[in-house]
């Protein structure tokens, strides 16, 4: 078998995944990283130089996170913009540019959507 310089599908197809947990409970995470039975790579200690909070590492900043969120809760429920705007009664127009990050959500939108999507409300502000 020859040598390549291409590296093996798995590794081109890698995402590298880096959480932070209280110390006391570093077990419990390892226990439960095991039991996933995806490889994974323990550090204590990290370059503090590369880490950045997860809502930076968005394209658009931390303004994009409210909308990505309300996306990914109507998708999770199957819904269409127009049933959760019927669910909701805020304009299907709005929730639209809500998801954008073109309108910020408040927190009377955000209670709206939670009661539609039985969600917390506190996760679209």
């Amino acid at each position: 078998m020859e040598l390549t310089k291409t590296p093996p599908t798995e590794a081109r197809h890698s995402a590298k995944v880096r959480f932070t947990c209280p110390f006391s409970r570093k077990n419990d995470a390892i226990k439960a990283l095991e039991k996933s039975g995806i490889p994974f790579l323990f550090e204590d200690e990290e370059d503090a130089e590369e880490r950045i909070p997860w809502r930076d590492a968005f394209p658009g900043g931390r303004e994009v996170v409210p909308g990505l969120v309300l996306a990914g809760q109507r998708k999770k429920r199957s819904l269409t913009q127009t049933a959760l705007s019927e669910a909701s009664g805020i304009p299907q127009r709005h929730i639209s540019e809500m998801e954008n990050g073109k309108r910020p959500i408040g927190k009377q939108n955000a209670r709206k959507l939670a009661r539609a999507l039985g969600a917390d409300f506190r996760m679209f502000l």
